[in-house]
């Protein structure tokens, strides 16, 4: 079962999020937080998969979430979903099989601009589980350093346990910490691409603190929704 949520502030073609089943906050820039996109001018619909907990998509990887997924996105391009998107960068491994289910573009996660930059890095919400079929179906290239949130710190725990509380302040050295060390352990990263689309607030955080080009789920969207209008 699955819930939608309408946000859109006009008539006409809208973007499509296929959200996680949380309660965890989400600032401005979180994926989950209808203001990320009204500040592209992105009319926006958030459709709720009723069961699809951080736990069973991070680590369990659980395969009876897919048809409820591929159901939502059909629900979502009936209604008038010019695109689609996911709340959680580990849905790549969904990417083939939402994409031949509806007419319109899929856009699962982060991790598929990889492919676009000669000397990527991700920062991942959890490198244990970002196994290397997630990242082939992202199509990333091999070798690209992957560096994941510390287990048990601030934004790994809430989030993982759908915690109703985050401290923001401490979620944001946790996540800065994090790729501080991806760039520490390769210094040829050039650009970091965050698959977590809770990480986008911490972006700029990110960027001072490395030196890098920060590309995540918000910067991506933004993107392929202006080259659509272009279109």
């Amino acid at each position: 079962m699955a819930s939608s949520m309408d946000m859109t502030r006009n008539a006409g073609a809208f973007l499509g999020v296929l959200m996680l089943d949380t309660r965890f906050p989400r600032p401005p820039g979180d994926i989950g937080n209808p203001e990320t996109f009204f500040r592209h001018g992105i009319p926006v619909r958030f459709h709720v998969v009723t069961g699809a907990s951080p736990e069973r998509i991070v680590k369990q990887a659980d395969p009876a979430l897919l048809q409820p997924f591929v159901d939502a996105a059909r629900a979502m391009a009936g209604q008038g979903a010019a695109m689609i998107t996911t709340s959680c960068g580990f849905l790549a491994a969904y990417q083939d099989t939402l994409a031949d289910a509806v007419p319109v573009p899929i856009v699962t996660s982060s991790l598929l601009q990889c492919r676009d930059f000669s000397r990527p890095g991700i920062l991942t919400f959890d490198a244990a589980s970002l196994g290397p079929g997630i990242l082939a179906m992202a199509g990333v290239p091999r070798g690209t350093p992957v560096q994941g949130m510390e287990p048990g710190c601030e934004f790994h725990r809430r989030i993982l346990r759908n915690e109703t509380q985050l401290d923001l302040a401490e979620a944001a050295r946790n996540v800065v910490d994090a790729a501080c060390r991806l760039v520490d352990l390769s210094p040829s990263v050039e650009d970091i691409v965050l698959e977590c689309t809770n990480m986008p607030p911490y972006r700029e955080a990110i960027a001072r603190a490395t030196g890098r080009r920060v590309h995540d789920i918000e910067t991506l969207l933004a993107a392929r929704w202006a080259s659509r209008a272009e279109k």
